[in-house]
């Protein structure tokens, strides 16, 4: 079997796991426990249809990140989404945009998480999700838009699961992401808790915020506001400067323990990334178990890869499965180990760009590259994110930026005000309670 389809199937039993505990940690909630039970079902079905396009010859991943637009109403502070996938390019079509999730669906993607951007700027979203219930939507989202009409929809589409980005505290929050974000953070999680949706939270991990974010009174203080998942990503330093943030070592090693302690002793689901990875293996990127589809339809490994030679624009997202840039990742037999914690793509972008110049009509990579690229190392690399001063590119990118006064949500409190996009979150505050 191949090692990619191993993965795959590995990576299908903890999704079947993540919703099997979540049927538990719901049984005293019905309503929940049903939708869970009845997602599980969807995605073994799912499942099984991958399988059938293996053993026809085509690896199909169960996960899909789709950033669905690149607009968004904050300005939050070392964005890799600001940084790395902004263009003038019109985004995918709304008729385009429903092939897509047509074809995937059809292969058997079960899970799609759509990020932004802030993904709710994406007229019509709701409609289109409301389409295909035999996908789990995971709608990242800053909760600025998410409003009375918006919960409707929730209501009534149990397989989108809203989940809201928070930094930790009032203070980290609203350092990252502006002034008065962390309010209105808190503010939707009541009407979600009231509406009965079932909702969770996304935080990115850094060495400053680690401590409080993952602390067991500050998701206590989540549950009790009706939270029942906590999805947290290590801070990648896309912008220049900000490597200090990431996390130190022993903070690595003790996110293990703590994601353990929390899984046995609270009622919620745990997801990490690049943690959990680690279990399977290492990067679960370049389709060994998911890819990254950005605004514009292009086919990209990760979110944190901006790399492409396939548009889906241009065609199907069965051919884009077989791009050369894809296979030449997979097939490099280089292992993207993750266990200091820290993203293997980002670390060998320039490794990725290579492959992407070297072209379908390149020579076979079939070992290892070696060491990472040294910093500041001269490569040529996609015409869309040149790697060749990789760090001058995004600060260039970081002066076309507005202000960082963020856009506010209609009828919104004009106090909720902006942060400087200099900063990212501060040390302290205290946990919610």
């Amino acid at each position: 079997m191949p090692e990619k389809h191993q993965t795959s199937l590995a990576f299908e039993a903890t999704l079947f796991d993540v919703l099997r505990t979540a049927s538990r940690i719901t049984v005293r909630e019905p309503r929940f426990a049903f939708h869970a039970l009845r997602l599980l079902g969807r995605q073994r079905r799912a499942a099984r249809l991958r399988d059938r396009h293996e053993a026809a010859g085509l690896h199909v991943p169960p996960f899909v990140v789709y950033s669905i637009t690149d607009r968004c109403n904050l300005d939050c502070a070392g964005c890799y989404a600001k940084l790395l996938h902004r263009s003038d390019r019109p985004e995918v079509s709304d008729r385009r945009l429903r092939g897509i999730l047509d074809e995937v669906r059809d292969l058997g993607v079960s899970v799609i998480l759509l990020a932004g951007g802030e993904p709710l700027l994406r007229q019509n979203l709701l409609a289109f999700t409301a389409g295909f219930p035999e996908i789990l939507f995971l709608l990242f989202t800053n909760g600025s838009l998410v409003d009375g009409a918006a919960i409707d929809r929730l209501r009534e589409q149990r397989h989108v699961v809203p989940v809201l980005s928070i930094e930790g505290g009032e203070a980290q929050t609203d350092d990252r992401r502006g002034g008065g974000t962390y309010r209105y953070v808190i503010e939707t999680m009541a009407r979600l808790r009231k509406r009965r949706v079932f909702f969770g939270t996304s935080t990115t991990l850094t060495r400053e915020n680690f401590d409080l974010a993952t602390s067991e009174a500050h998701l206590k203080g989540l549950i009790r506001r009706g939270c029942r998942l906590f999805y947290y990503i290590n801070y990648v330093p896309v912008k220049p400067g900000t490597d200090h943030l990431q996390l130190e070592p022993v903070q690595v090693r003790e996110l293990e323990e703590r994601l353990a302690r929390h899984r046995r002793s609270l009622p919620a689901l745990f997801i990490a990334f690049p943690h959990d990875e680690v279990a399977l293996g290492g990067c679960l990127a370049a389709g060994r178990g998911f890819l990254h589809i950005n605004a514009y339809g292009d086919v990209e490994p990760c979110p944190f890869s901006p790399y492409s030679d396939t548009n889906l624009n241009e065609t199907s997202f069965a051919e884009a499965l077989a791009s050369p840039l894809l296979q030449r990742i997979l097939d490099s037999g280089v292992v993207l180990d993750e266990t200091d914690g820290r993203c293997a793509l980002w670390k060998r972008r320039s490794w990725v760009a290579r492959l992407l110049e070297e072209g379908a009509g390149g020579e076979a990579i079939n070992a290892s590259p070696g060491p990472m690229p040294a910093e500041g190392e001269q490569v040529t690399g996609s015409p869309r994110f040149p790697v060749n001063g990789e760090d001058a590119d995004i600060r260039a990118r970081e002066a076309q930026s507005t202000s960082p006064k963020r856009v506010l949500a209609e009828g919104e409190n004009t106090q909720a005000t902006n942060a400087s996009s200099e900063r990212l979150p501060a040390r302290g505050g205290a946990a919610d309670d």
